[in-house]
């Protein structure tokens, strides 16, 4: 082969492999310009739209612990919140997340819990808290009664619930009754029993039925714990990068938590292993009618279970 042609040939392959290397770079770029969109947008949400500081609660503890890869107690209200309407708290859940075993332990309250409001002065519903004062009061409440630190507390409006699971592409339960929805959510809609997939419309039906289930409101506080497991399970996955938009879109409007954004990426960072392993439990009592009102009566020694469940 004369020189002429293979200085020829060496130099079409080092336009090659110059082609080559543009279009790694731009690929690269691309991808890092889209991480960063996806980086600004959250931020943006969560300072604008999500963030929302309490004075029951010390968030420097919680940052120091989340710093120190330590275990976060975080108070989750699932808030029946309408328009004009100051809403009450028919789901409430202590999750106690603990990166040292990745673990996530949901612990729930029954909305019918009898304790003391803190900072109102009267024996009543647990779920009267927000009611009455806001996270505020269902924070000082929570903790009073079990006699625990909260971190962290995350509200969500259980009318966003739907665009949350349609936002994360739906999810996934362990359905353990069947039953026909009747109700105003997804009507004639079949819940059949064992694995079922549920989009928002019927993860909304699946958490907001009650009087089909022989256990009541305890069978829809498991429910609800299920479409939670679900959502976190979901949300985690890698095909919800792509629905980021959406996902944003819903919880600025639906969430509020004292977390700021570096508090969530440290969140991610240090303790994402743990929704591998979400234990669940319900506290029990015994109903009781008090001046005509219904309520669920915990004893102390359950109490205390609980509390060391939480705090130990």
């Amino acid at each position: 082969m004369s020189e002429s042609r293979l200085n020829n040939k060496k130099t079409k392959k080092r336009k090659g492999l110059k082609i080559v290397l543009i279009i790694f770079i731009l690929l690269i770029l691309g991808i890092a310009g889209f991480l960063f969109s996806i980086w600004w947008d959250a931020k943006q949400t969560v300072e604008g739209e999500i963030h929302q500081g309490i004075d029951s609660i010390d968030t420097a503890v919680g940052k120091d612990k989340i710093k120190n890869k330590e275990r976060l107690n975080v108070l989750l209200l699932g808030v029946d919140e309408r328009e004009n309407d100051s809403g009450r708290s028919d789901a409430l859940m202590v999750l106690s997340i603990n990166p040292s075993d990745d673990s996530i332990q949901i612990i729930s309250i029954p909305r019918d819990t009898r304790v003391d409001l803190v900072g109102n002065g009267t024996t009543e519903k647990v779920n009267h808290a927000y009611a009455k004062g806001g996270s505020n009061m269902a924070v000082d409440t929570v903790e009073n009664f079990l006699d625990i630190e909260l971190d962290y507390y995350v509200k969500v409006n259980m009318e966003g619930l739907e665009g949350l699971v349609d936002a994360v592409g739906g999810i996934t339960v362990q359905n353990e009754i069947s039953w026909v929805d009747s109700g105003y959510y997804k009507k004639g809609y079949r819940y059949e029993e064992g694995e079922i997939q549920l989009n928002g419309a019927q993860a909304l039906g699946y958490v907001r039925m009650r009087k089909q289930d022989p256990e009541g409101d305890f069978g829809r506080t498991k429910r609800q714990r299920k479409v939670i497991e679900g959502i976190i399970n979901q949300g985690a996955s890698i095909g919800s990068v792509t629905k980021i938009s959406e996902i944003l879109d819903v919880l600025g409007t639906n969430v509020e938590t004292n977390m700021d954004f570096a508090d969530m990426q440290n969140l991610f960072l240090n303790y994402r292993n743990t929704r591998k392993n979400i234990s669940n439990y319900m506290l029990e009592g015994t109903g009781q009618t008090i001046g005509g009102v219904y309520y669920l009566i915990v004893p102390e020694e359950e109490i205390n279970k609980v509390h060391d469940m939480i705090a130990n």
